[in-house]
């Protein structure tokens, strides 16, 4: 008889969509096992009139997740690692991180149509998009926009919104990357950090030895070190964060964006250096931003600086 394990999972098609990536990995490198999904409806998916910094942060997304592993009536979770708060309780450890899909934010206008109608507003709840689209847009006015994607999706085509603004690895998942009209480049737009990566939550001091089947090393050295740079600015629980790492052979290259939410000073930065100090290029990033944005010169919103330290090591 196999054993079964089971994953948890937010109720809606995306993340569905996305445990059953993981349950196929570890069945098809794990014979000897049988995987079941099981759903569930977060407080996160519940409150959907208020964004997210109002009403308790991301934590809202994994909250029942986490209650589930913990009277073992799941063996995992599966995130969108983007969703998952940048403090983990150490008895439930991050234990894989997938590979990476396409890490870029899109543009989705109304079906039919071929460019944005500034009479209307753009949908976007996130700080950290609105920040870096008023510099693409400074003609556009924003306004939040709640529920899972085929439910904005509904909105936008129902004439609320001129365009959408999502994660293009989301889209891509659901079979709608048909919908995307642009790509921002990480350049344009700094991703969220741990966009288009899934991480996969267990219980420490168990065997999850089946899940070398979803592992993928560059991402988790990525997701450390984009992790540790938002971590070291204070989680980013309010203050719009960015962060995106790239890896190249040995090296790793990270593009962070910090903004403090009492001035609106904000700043963009790069840095470089060995991949075997991924967390330390965060904190060294975040730390140097972080001073940036408060010293006298730093100016008042409007304008996106850049600050480049690739080369130097952290």
């Amino acid at each position: 008889m196999k054993k079964t394990i089971i994953i948890g999972s937010r109720e809606s098609k995306l993340a569905v969509i996305q445990a059953e990536m993981v349950k196929q990995a570890i069945e098809r490198e794990n014979p000897g096992l049988s995987v079941s999904i099981l759903t569930m409806k977060t407080t996160g998916d519940k409150i959907l009139d208020r964004t997210l910094d109002k009403v308790g942060g991301k934590g809202l997304f994994v909250k029942e997740l986490d209650r589930a592993l913990l009277e073992k009536r799941s063996d995992l979770s599966v995130h969108s690692l983007k969703d998952v708060p940048m403090e983990i309780p150490d008895d439930l450890p991050l234990l894989a991180f997938s590979e990476r899909a396409d890490v870029r934010d899109v543009l989705v206008l109304p079906e039919g149509a071929r460019e944005i109608d500034f009479s209307k507003p753009i949908g976007c709840s996130s700080s950290r998009r609105i920040l870096q689209l008023k510099e693409l847009y400074p003609q556009a006015d924003f306004r939040p926009v709640r529920g899972n994607v085929l439910t904005r999706l509904q909105k936008l085509d129902g004439g609320e919104y001129s365009a959408l603004v999502l994660a293009a690895a989301g889209l891509m998942r659901l079979g709608l990357a048909a919908r995307i009209s642009r790509y921002f480049s990480p350049e344009e737009i700094v991703p969220a950090a741990g966009q288009g990566i899934l991480a996969v939550q267990g219980r420490a001091g168990e065997d999850y030895g089946y899940l070398e089947a979803v592992s993928d090393t560059e991402a988790r050295d990525a997701a450390l070190c984009e992790r540790a740079f938002v971590r070291a600015l204070g989680g980013g629980c309010s203050s719009p964060t960015a962060a995106y790492a790239r890896i190249e052979g040995g090296r790793i290259f990270l593009t962070g964006l910090y903004c403090e939410e009492s001035s609106a000073r904000w700043r963009r930065g790069s840095i470089s250096g060995a991949r075997t100090e991924a967390v330390k290029i965060g904190q060294r990033l975040a730390e140097c931003l972080f001073q940036s944005v408060c010293s006298s010169e730093a100016e008042k919103g409007g304008h996106l600086a850049d600050i480049c330290l690739v080369g130097k090591e952290p």
